[in-house]
């Protein structure tokens, strides 16, 4: 049967939430308020694609300015896969975010198809899935982020992503049922982490410390907001070995794993600070 275009348009934010959907359908287990989240990252960058009054394909694709994009939830309904219908969002998501450096963590089978429309991979990211709780008394350097001022927040997130992005920074740390925890040396911050309710247990994203031991303070504090029965996720970057080390010192096994890519030269971030991804879908 020949293949129909799909009329592509942008997602009312209601839409976003077919989207995560369908991203909990395919095993990603998105956050229960991730919808509410990425859309403040641009409200007109979540696509979707109808056969008639059917939408069958959705893809993100965030312009956080002139210079960076990144695209995520690129998903085709399971029974329409195969027919090229995949494709046309991608080209409009590809359109959207022309001129920009794009970057996405794609599916470990799917880097040759990306690699033919330019992007080329920077490192691969792991999920690592383990159990809430702690045995560890509580640390009195780590504090509600809600202790310090946004200025403060958005100084010490800067090096961790390619651009600034406020909205979306003060909706992630201040979701409902999530903790955002800073941790503070010689009254500085240096580290700070999220974790949230998933529909599937807990995310902590992201994690970013000074160093290792602030970092894996910081991990059991945020671990300890999830019971020991709930399963607890933590998506590190490989080339980080101590995050990963980290991760399998408190018996996390990787459950998952992305290849983060992107279309021009990777932007150089302090791998070796961050410890935890914020997310696959939008960086």
């Amino acid at each position: 049967m020949e293949n129909k275009s799909l009329m592509i348009r942008p997602m009312h934010r209601e839409e976003v939430d077919i989207a995560v959907e369908w991203a909990a359908q395919e095993g990603w287990n998105p956050g229960v308020n991730d919808a509410a989240c990425y859309a403040t990252a641009d409200p007109t960058g979540f696509l979707i694609g109808f056969l008639g009054e059917e939408p069958i394909a959705t893809i993100s694709a965030i312009r956080y300015d002139d210079t960076f994009g990144f695209i995520g939830f690129y998903i085709v309904k399971p029974e329409y896969r195969g027919k090229g219908y995949g494709i046309q969002i991608w080209h409009a998501a590809l359109k959207y975010l022309e001129g920009c450096n794009i970057g996405l963590d794609g599916v470990v089978e799917q880097q040759a198809n990306y690699q033919k429309s330019g992007f080329q991979l920077a490192y691969s990211n792991l999920r690592y899935e383990g159990v809430g709780g702690s045995d560890v008394q509580a640390d009195a350097a780590v504090v509600p982020l809600s202790d310090l001022s946004p200025e403060v927040i958005e100084a010490y997130e800067r090096p961790f992503f390619p651009v600034q992005r406020p909205l979306f920074l003060q909706a992630w740390l201040n979701q409902p049922h999530s903790h955002a925890l800073g941790i503070m040396k010689n009254d500085q911050l240096a580290g700070y982490g999220v974790i949230r309710r998933c529909q599937n247990g807990y995310k902590i994203g992201p994690l970013y410390a000074d160093n290792t031991e602030l970092a894996e303070r910081l991990f059991l504090a945020l671990k300890s907001r999830a019971a020991s029965s709930q399963p607890v996720f933590l998506d590190v970057p490989e080339v980080n070995t101590a995050a990963v080390a980290l991760a399998e010192k408190y018996g996390m096994t990787v459950s998952f794993g992305t290849a983060r890519m992107y279309t021009q030269k990777a932007p150089e971030l302090p791998l070796d600070r961050l410890f935890g991804v914020t997310s696959f879908e939008i960086g």
